[in-house]
């Protein structure tokens, strides 16, 4: 059978559940602590911070399918099915036997897989009432995607964005004020946490873990407010299983089995949404795949990390979470250009990667760009800095295929465009972009103020 450039589905194959990989873990992950009492999360504990709703998705590790409310459906159809697209042009590019496939996910005005959870996680905070929710965004591609979710059902949203990327990424900041998010810089001096971080770290460009302290700052002081988060949590991978659920329908149709499946890994949204099916059938013993997991050399959570307790954020307000961690108060270089820039590892990720049903590679940024200016010129899509990252293994696999004259299937996750990365483009295009990876000290440095917490 003749596979098409591009599988698309029908408005009746979007998901009508979504998928829970919790359900079919024998060793479920790690509960969140209360750093208090270092006791596990209750919904009461969790209920001051998030939405009710999100909160029961949160800790469910029973239910493997759970229904997709019909108005967070109905907004899916704008702009899913996403296409699952055959790389034919790249293929005969490398001169690889390989057969490369992308989950193409940039077909919204945030340009990313963001959206699928931020309409979901909006619908809930509407659904309970409030005025409106906060979060933080590093690259700038959630805080689109939940300025828009929050347009589209009346909330107000206020958003922390890393002070690296709210200067690199202006026009970024300016599509989330035009859907009515109000932007502010982290570390900022309007928050309590934020004034600390900025004693401690005088000058300092921010790190995800800064702007959440924030956001959550500002939601438990404000009445009729939750947080919202974009990636690491349980229910952002449950809404993000999506795209894996998709992408396994459309392989099913052509009678086509993955052989390699690639995510890049900041929090571990993506990631985990693309693979949550597929890990599925490993758990189950229905099928096997090799998933590789791909994150920056300049922050190294997997490849690097430690497995253990660590706090969710820099301000230390969160409850802790075991993760594969480099420590709560690390801080990426600011020469990265990316998102990913997470200290720490979804803790649904973090425990399959322990128990070895996936591995992780970490990529230096200049190979990364490389790989994203290779995929343009052929493919013609200008990738994501994040989604480049895929890019750089699917095509090293690809290579591998070419030198055993394997054809395996490949497929990878193009989590979005990188329109709003041109100073990145700009600063590779100009040959000033460079690459840097944390000393082995300057990683422990950070890990030695990990909570004392028996494993």
């Amino acid at each position: 059978m003749e596979i098409p450039y591009k599988i698309y589905l029908s408005e009746d194959e979007i998901p009508r559940a979504w998928y829970n990989v919790r359900a079919d873990m024998k060793v479920k992950p790690a509960p969140l602590l209360v750093p208090s009492t270092l006791k596990p999360a209750t919904a009461e504990d969790l209920g001051h911070v998030f939405c009710d709703e999100l909160v029961k998705q949160e800790l469910d590790n029973d239910h493997a399918f759970i229904e997709i409310p019909e108005d967070i459906r109905n907004f899916y159809k704008m702009y899913r099915p996403s296409p699952l697209v055959r790389a034919y042009c790249l293929e005969r590019a490398l001169g690889t036997p390989a057969h490369i496939y992308y989950k193409f996910e940039g077909n919204n005005t945030s340009g990313s897989h963001k959206l699928n959870s931020a309409i979901a996680q909006a619908y809930y905070a509407k659904k309970q009432g409030l005025k409106g929710v906060t979060t933080e965004t590093g690259a700038g591609q959630w805080g689109t995607a939940l300025s828009m979710a929050t347009a589209y059902f009346g909330l107000d949203c206020k958003v922390y964005m890393v002070k690296v990327s709210y200067e690199q990424k202006p026009f970024r900041r300016e599509v989330m004020r035009t859907y009515g998010a109000s932007v502010t810089p982290s570390p900022s001096d309007t928050t309590n946490v934020g004034r600390a971080i900025l004693a401690e770290h005088p000058g300092t460009t921010g790190s995800l873990g800064c702007a959440i302290s924030e956001a959550v700052e500002t939601a438990v002081s404000n009445d009729g407010y939750r947080y919202v988060l974009g990636s690491v949590l349980n229910q952002v991978l449950l809404h993000q299983s999506v795209i894996g659920l998709e992408t396994k329908t459309a392989l099913d149709k052509y009678g086509i089995k993955a052989d390699v499946i690639i995510g890049c890994a900041g929090g571990g949204s993506n990631l985990g949404g693309l693979i949550s099916p597929f890990v599925g059938q490993k758990l189950r013993g229905e099928a096997d795949y090799q998933i590789i997991a791909v994150e920056p050399a300049s922050c190294p959570s997997f490849t690097r990390g430690k497995y253990a307790y660590d706090f969710c954020d820099t301000g230390r307000v969160c409850p802790l979470a075991k993760m594969y961690t480099l420590g709560s108060n690390f801080i990426p270089s600011a020469n990265h250009a990316g998102g990913l820039r997470y200290h720490g590892m979804s803790s649904t990720l973090s425990e399959l990667y322990h128990q070895g049903l996936m591995e992780a590679r970490s990529v230096e940024q200049t190979s990364v760009f490389d790989a994203a200016v290779q995929f343009a010129r052929v493919e013609g899509i200008l990738p994501a800095p994040e989604s480049s990252h895929a890019i750089r293994v699917a095509i090293d696999e690809a290579l591998k295929c070419k030198e055993t004259g394997e054809a395996k299937n490949i497929v990878f996750g193009l989590t979005g465009t990188g329109y709003f990365d041109l100073v990145a483009y700009q600063k590779y295009n100009d040959h000033q972009m460079s690459d840097y990876i944390p000393t082995d000290e300057e990683l422990q440095k950070s890990l030695a103020q990990l909570p004392k917490v028996e494993n």
